[in-house]
């Protein structure tokens, strides 16, 4: 049996190249080949694996020609370079490296609040100018002071580690942070408001998402006490860099530190030219430490795959076997929808995820169903979880999830129901998939239903009363939004109602605001599946 080969067409440490032939892989180390796409084109299809930073495009036209290729490792955790639906059809797992930097970022993010408290490159530059402006620079301790962390996941937490060590007092929002999990770690876990209004640094360490983007804007800047300073080596889009800039013109913000920007490479910027603005250029993951760390992360989790079909980090695809996958695909598919589903409609904290798997489905590899669905459930929130690192996540958040398997107690040969416990209620959702091996909902909070899951869909909550679905439709219309399908339930002639619209084309916003204002109706979303 031929030895599997791998290309590694970025710049990747010697020890990571050692480490895949001494598994036993051939090694072809062309670190410019990525800045060469006719090239890599040219004898992709040679190899069964690509180990790439950041410079290589995996595009779907060098996908195309990748015969043999079975497996993509990215050095890092951004896939934007690969064309993950291209690689998906090929059957080409993606794998990345999500947790090998991040002590760089967090350290970077303390580098900065501490360079910003004092005033360092201000007062370095004035220095070495000639200038002797001893009177000018009046920093502030941070000992005492209060450090508000958005985003509490892996980085996060060690930035808050990192403050308690400096004597500061910690508060931190993330809606998937336990309470226990935050005593563990020493934070105090408020919701933003009271974030903004206490903290005298704020830092950001949440992915960029629908929920997150512009999380701090003029209306949240609004909220701090004056004289705050915020970090975001994060995610740009996550501060909207405008009010920021006004908000530091007018002295209620003293300083902003920041790696990351809403457009890069950041050539200009409305933070740039003033005294009270630290500016990097995305160094977050930027130590040698780190970038060997990745490295050779990545040549371990590919030299594993290729060697015994071993899957870590995979982006793509769940941590399952060949034999397996024809049976679970469906399955996972519907796990992950109802995720998705319950993801979408929870807007508050989840302390416990049971899923319920009945029927013959109970007797397949659930833990690979059970982070399909956990994906579904944190992507809404978090954006970058897939279905490996999903139960890591939630673990880290401190969510208990608990797997029930039992023999088929409904009408239907399979069931999994997701049931999702946040502070304030209690949700849950079934699905099963039929012999066309489509996913299908079949119950939404104990009221019946039979849908299958739209690519856009509006989600409805009222009391059944006569009159809403002529309304309901009827608004639909004047909003020129065209009905695919149309589902209804009620628990009891006159008590809790359903509607689920699958409509063609996103959903305007508007029309949920006067969907909320018909008679009757409790709650209106918008899901995308």
């Amino acid at each position: 049996m031929a030895k599997p080969k791998v290309l590694i067409s970025d710049a990747l440490s010697p020890a990571a190249v050692q480490i895949f032939k001494d598994r036993g892989i051939d090694v072809d180390f062309q670190p410019d080949l990525g800045k060469d796409k006719e090239k890599l084109a040219a004898i992709i299809g040679d190899y069964d694996g690509l180990a790439i930073r950041s410079a290589t495009k995996a595009t779907a036209k060098i996908l195309a020609n990748a015969t043999r290729l079975k497996v993509i490792g990215r050095a890092g955790i951004g896939v934007d370079n690969v064309e993950i639906p291209a690689a998906t059809a090929k059957g080409i797992i993606v794998m990345n490296t999500p947790f090998g930097n991040s002590i760089t970022t967090a350290e970077h993010a303390i580098t900065l609040m501490l360079a910003l408290a004092r005033e360092i490159p201000a007062a370095d530059a004035s220095t070495q100018a000639g200038k002797w402006e001893k009177n000018r620079f009046m920093g502030v301790e941070i000992t005492g002071k209060t450090l508000g962390v958005i985003g509490c996941g892996n980085i996060g937490a060690i930035a808050a580690d990192r403050a308690l060590g400096l004597k500061m007092k910690v508060v931190a929002f993330d809606p998937f942070l336990s309470p226990e999990r935050a005593k563990d770690i020493g934070v105090e876990k408020v919701e933003l408001d009271d974030l903004l209004k206490r903290a005298d640094f704020i830092t950001l360490h949440t992915p960029l998402t629908d929920k997150t983007r512009n999380i701090i804007d003029a209306t949240a800047i609004n909220k701090m006490k004056k004289g705050v300073r915020i970090i975001n080596c994060a995610r740009g889009g996550l501060v909207d860099e405008v009010a920021l800039a006004a908000a530091l013109d007018s002295k209620h913000v003293a300083g902003a530190a920041f790696d990351v920007f809403s457009e890069e490479p950041a050539k200009t910027s409305v933070l740039f030219g003033r005294s009270n603005v630290i500016c990097t250029p995305h160094l977050g993951a930027s130590t040698t430490e780190a970038q060997e760390n990745v490295a050779l992360q990545v040549a371990e989790q590919m030299s594993d795959y290729l060697l015994t079909g071993a899957i870590s980090n995979a982006i793509n695809f769940p941590s399952i076997t060949a034999e397996e996958a024809p049976k679970l695909k469906p399955f996972i598919d519907l796990a992950e929808k109802l995720g998705s589903f319950a993801g979408q409609l929870t807007d508050s904290d989840i302390a416990k995820v049971t899923i319920t798997y009945e029927g013959d489905v109970a007797e397949m590899k659930i833990k690979a169903l059970t982070s399909a669905a956990l994906s579904g459930l944190l992507r809404p929130m978090l954006g970058d979880v897939n279905v490996v690192s999903a139960p890591v996540v939630a673990k880290e958040r401190g969510m208990v999830v608990d797997e029930v398997v039992r023999a088929a107690e409904s009408d239907y040969e399979n069931l999994i129901t997701l049931t999702v416990v946040t502070d304030k209620q209690e949700r849950s959702v079934s699905g099963t998939v039929f012999a066309d091996g489509v996913p299908r909902l079949v119950d939404i909070k104990g009221i019946r239903v039979d849908a299958e899951f739209g690519k856009s869909m509006i989600y409805v909550t009222n009391e059944d009363k006569p009159g809403f679905i002529g309304k309901f439709a009827s608004l639909l219309g004047d909003a020129k939004v065209n009905i695919a399908t149309f589902h209804l339930g009620r628990n009891k002639p006159g008590g809790d109602a359903i509607a689920l619209v699958e409509v063609d084309g996103d959903v305007p916003a508007d029309v949920l605001t006067k969907t909320l204002t018909l008679p009757h109706v409790k709650q209106a979303k918008s899901l995308a599946f």
